[in-house]
């Protein structure tokens, strides 16, 4: 789980809502040009694909 790393620190509901969202944004996307799952974030709503090196704007956590 991701959330260890807090410790006993923050309370259940706010460790699990970081954790379904911090699963969100490190998984692989769709590309909207490629259309290939190789999209992965570089910044706060920065995307880049590895496949064929497009860099677009997004959501924060989800292309």
């Amino acid at each position: 789980m991701p959330t260890k790393r807090f410790g006993a620190r923050y309370g259940t509901k706010p460790k699990a809502k970081f954790a379904q969202m911090e699963v969100l944004q490190r998984a692989k996307h769709k590309c909207p040009i490629c259309l290939k799952q190789a999209v992965k974030r570089l910044a706060m709503g920065i995307w880049q694909c590895r496949a064929c090196d497009h860099k677009f704007a997004g959501k924060a956590y989800t292309p």
